[in-house]
């Protein structure tokens, strides 16, 4: 297979994705990502491991998900792509909460957002961070939540509303 046919593999996953046909789409996307390695393009083949694992989660299979997103981060990493690094270890981790195994979560979810403050993504940050306030909820550890939506918060240039009531509140709260 040649490029384009592999970009239009990962077209084809996106467009099964976006109907919600979450099975096809983590099927052509493996397959995409077994073309893009094949031909030695790292890279894209990490991203098109990175969306099987969305959409395997999406599709209820957290074990595979799992398996797709681990190391994926190291790739991106090697070449300073911190907010791609990011995202996969979110996907790493959301797929390690969806497993049951929280307390092995929460190192993926800080390292996620230490990437992504280093790729200035501030609200894929907050997002990251709110996610492992939720983790230590769980686990209750209520006050290693609301630092965590805290620190995730302070770092945000533009709050919403929601994330500016949330600032307010952890104020109050602190």
């Amino acid at each position: 297979m040649t490029i384009p046919d592999s970009k239009a593999l990962a077209k084809n996953a996106a467009q099964y994705y976006q109907e919600g046909n979450f099975e096809n789409a983590a099927r052509l996307f493996g397959e995409a990502a077994a073309v893009f390695q094949s031909m030695g393009n790292t890279l894209d083949a990490a991203e098109m491991k990175n969306n099987q694992s969305v959409a395997l989660l999406q599709a209820g299979d957290a074990g595979g998900s799992y398996n797709c997103a681990h190391g994926t981060a190291v790739t991106f990493s090697l070449v300073g792509d911190f907010r791609r690094e990011g995202m996969a270890y979110g996907n790493e981790a959301t797929a390690l909460v969806a497993l049951g195994r929280l307390d092995d979560a929460v190192p993926g979810y800080r390292s996620a957002a230490s990437a992504l403050e280093k790729a200035g993504e501030d609200q894929l940050r907050a997002s990251v961070m709110q996610a492992l306030a939720g983790v230590y909820l769980r686990r209750g550890k209520v006050m290693d939540a609301m630092l965590a939506m805290k620190m995730g918060l302070a770092g945000v240039i533009r709050p919403t509303f929601k994330q500016k009531i949330l600032r307010a509140l952890l104020r109050f709260l602190a």
